[in-house]
């Protein structure tokens, strides 16, 4: 007798309704789209399918919004608004499904990574950011920055604390990075080369993946340490050992090609940063780059000292050849460095006002224009773009007040200098390069973030809080590894 579950097909009744349902939606969805010409509504079977993936096995759509990540694309609203496709959907919607796991499950879970020093910084962190949202000069706009951040922060410092804990989650988290990187540079390069690889024309290559030179040199330069220590992962002369190696060169050739000045030189401070955790120095270096920034900011203050190196307003501007970049940048003409001292003394002359807590979160712009000094003003002060003070550390101290910026000072710091110690007491060579790449990542991150404040953005933010995990997690393996070998050694 044939099974009232089944159909003549064999296929259960249940799954052949929801597979006619998926069709009918499906349909649906494309006729709605065509006849609306809102076309993204074609999208809406994938984003079920995404949500079912996500509630059945939000470990695979982690994977997946990494891989999203050198791929994801800038998409402005009608209204204003903007989000990046399809990395911060994603973000919203594996934070909402870990919370939802974190409260069901959350007993069963170690509080070890949580308890850790770095953790606990970062927590305190997030709560001044949003203790200075409460107190915000504009309390919307500072809450829309605080949400974004708390999806950040949720979905790749402690999910992430959960999905990349072993060695083989860190080789994946890796592959599901370069993979995609590559593809965006294959592309690129291809692009630029029709148009000479000159400087004036990387602008028009980046699109849809990258939102200029900058973020695109960034993202290279932060990953190659990873594609560096990967190397130790395979044989010599393995065909895989030979894939990194030509990754690694593909890569420093994209950076010379994408013409961005602070790759360049973080790359560089990425090698001596090497031989410093190599050699116990990263203290002795953090102690000697903050009395020599103070040193400077003394200096310039002093006397109005800071006024000497006004621009000269008609001959600071844009420039199309990279020689002449670099030239005018030697001699304080060129108009991106200007236009950053230009925010860069509004911003010191704003913390006068609020010193504690700031203006809030996301709100330099509203409040800078009445503190700039016009003899800095160039042709690009106007600010249509709405841009920042390019400067994420003085960001914090304008928007978060003192407190708010030495927490991330200490943040970085203790990162790195917790990195030296994972590093030196790693005995398993992959954890112990994992450790060093993490720590060189984290040093590129930080330079870029002297003169801008990209933090914010998938393409940077996101290794931010993915480095310190790396860290605590292989703090955490190699402080396993010596509970296991005492058990063995009784």
């Amino acid at each position: 007798m044939p099974n009232s579950q089944a159909n003549i097909s064999g296929i259960p009744n249940q799954s052949l309704q929801i597979f006619k349902g998926f069709a009918a939606i499906t349909v649906l969805s494309i006729l709605l789209g065509i006849i609306f010409e809102m076309y993204y509504l074609a999208a809406i079977p994938a984003f079920l399918i995404l949500a079912y993936m996500t509630l059945v096995d939000f470990r695979k759509i982690f994977f997946l919004l990494l891989i999203c990540i050198p791929l994801s694309t800038e998409f402005y609203f009608d209204n204003g608004l903007a989000t990046d496709l399809p990395t911060e959907p994603l973000m919203i919607g594996l934070m909402m499904v870990y919370g939802v796991y974190v409260l069901r499950h959350g007993r069963e879970m170690s509080s070890e990574f949580i308890r850790h020093p770095l953790a606990l910084l970062l927590a305190l962190h997030l709560f001044w950011i949003f203790a200075t949202t409460i107190s915000s000069s504009l309390f919307l706009v500072s809450l829309k920055f605080s949400l974004a951040k708390l999806w950040y922060v949720t979905v790749f410092f402690f999910m992430a604390g959960s999905m990349l804990k072993e060695k083989k989650d860190m080789k994946t988290f890796f592959w599901c990075i370069l993979i995609p990187l590559l593809f965006t540079v294959g592309i690129i390069l291809l692009r630029h080369a029709a148009y000479g690889f000159t400087f004036n024309t990387v602008e028009k290559t980046l699109k849809p993946f990258y939102r200029n030179h900058v973020n695109y040199a960034a993202l290279l330069a932060l990953f190659i340490p990873f594609v560096w220590f990967a190397r130790q992962w395979y044989r010599s002369y393995s065909f895989m050992r030979i894939l990194i190696n030509a990754s690694v060169l593909i890569m420093l050739i994209a950076i010379q090609f994408s013409y961005t000045r602070t790759a360049y030189v973080t790359l560089f401070l990425a090698i001596g940063a090497y031989f410093v955790v190599r050699f116990k120095l990263v203290k002795i270096a953090l102690i000697v780059s903050v009395i020599g920034g103070i040193g400077l900011f003394a200096y310039l203050i002093n006397n109005n000292t800071y006024l000497d190196y006004a621009p000269d307003y008609e001959h600071t501007v844009v420039h199309r050849k990279f020689d002449n970049l670099v030239e005018a940048t030697v001699a304080g003409e060129d108009i991106s460095t200007m236009e950053r001292f230009y925010r860069w003394i509004a911003g010191l002359r704003m913390i006068k006002d609020k010193p504690l807590v700031g203006y809030g979160p996301g709100n330099f712009y509203n409040f800078y224009k009445p503190y700039t000094v016009s003899s800095f003003r160039t042709y690009v002060s106007d600010n249509p773009e709405q841009s920042t003070i390019h400067c994420y550390f003085l960001l914090m101290l304008v928007e978060q007040g003192f407190p708010g910026m030495l927490i991330f000072l200490a943040l970085s710091f203790y990162a790195l200098i917790k990195g030296e110690q994972v590093y030196h007491r790693s005995r398993d060579k992959t954890l112990k390069g994992l450790a060093m790449a993490a720590v060189l990542s984290l040093v590129v991150i930080n330079a870029f973030l002297l003169i801008n404040d990209m933090i914010e953005t998938d393409k940077m933010g996101t290794f931010f809080f993915m480095n310190m995990v790396i860290i605590i997690n292989v703090d955490l393996l190699n402080k396993k590894q010596i509970r296991q070998q005492a058990v063995q050694n009784k």
